[in-house]
């Protein structure tokens, strides 16, 4: 089973294509708002770089969110494109599990939360906790939108809460309000983004059991409106 993977919640984007023995190739770049120039180039090359011809891959994964909402916008539609002219089902996963899966992989967390964090703008970060069960991730606190200064407070004063990995280009540009948290980590910046190779290694257990999704159930994450909507409703108005 050959997995297409396609990334784009954050300011990185990223495809890869993976076997049963792993991931075979991979992209991935980072330039703001270059997402819909970036995709197809991306897809054309690691099926190239993997000498895999287009009608070869069996299902197609995207990155649902949360992020950036032109981000997911391009990746989702670039999806399912893909996916309905090929025949193939689909799969999808979320930014933050994607996260906490990378480091689960490579950093020992057995004994820590994983903490991932996508910076949301507007001062805010999209957050979600897990924590290592056997091979993957039970998650504890599910994906939602914070202020970091709340965020910190409230892990602060959770009874569940265990030493901390923290994940994410949203730990990192709000490091100062976790600095007060005991027993606190920041990851390195290597994993500050959601990668299209975890994308595929992370979804190949459901796309083994046939646990596809209807095109139609392809929906992104946003959890809050958009900025363009948020602008609007905060702009002051001008009499007719």
């Amino acid at each position: 089973m050959l997995i297409l993977g396609i990334e784009s919640a954050t300011s990185s984007v990223g495809c890869a294509i993976g076997g049963p023995d792993g991931v075979i190739a991979s992209v991935h770049t980072t330039r703001p708002r270059y997402h819909a120039e970036s995709l197809a180039p991306q897809i054309e090359f690691v099926l190239q770089q993997a000498g895999i011809a287009t009608g070869d891959v069996d299902v197609v994964a995207v990155d649902v969110g949360p992020g950036l909402f032109t981000g997911l916008r391009v990746g989702i539609t670039t999806a399912i494109s893909v996916a309905f002219a090929l025949g193939v089902p689909m799969v999808a996963a979320n930014s933050l599990e994607l996260l906490a899966s990378a480091v689960s992989s490579n950093v020992n967390a057995s004994d820590r939360d994983i903490h991932a964090m996508i910076d949301a703008r507007r001062g805010e970060v999209f957050h979600a906790r897990y924590r290592r069960e056997g091979e993957g991730n039970d998650c504890r606190m599910e994906p939602a939108v914070a202020l970091p200064d709340e965020l910190a407070k409230a892990l602060e004063a959770d009874p569940e809460r265990r030493e901390l990995l923290l994940v994410g280009d949203g730990a990192r540009q709000h490091l100062e309000s976790f600095d007060g948290l005991a027993g606190v980590e920041v990851t390195a910046a290597q994993f500050d983004h959601p990668s299209a190779s975890a994308l595929v290694r992370l979804v190949r257990p459901a796309a083994e059991r046939g646990e596809f999704l209807d095109y139609n159930e392809i929906k992104p994450l946003y959890l809050r409106e958009p900025d363009a909507k948020a602008n609007w409703n905060t702009a002051p108005k001008v009499e007719p």
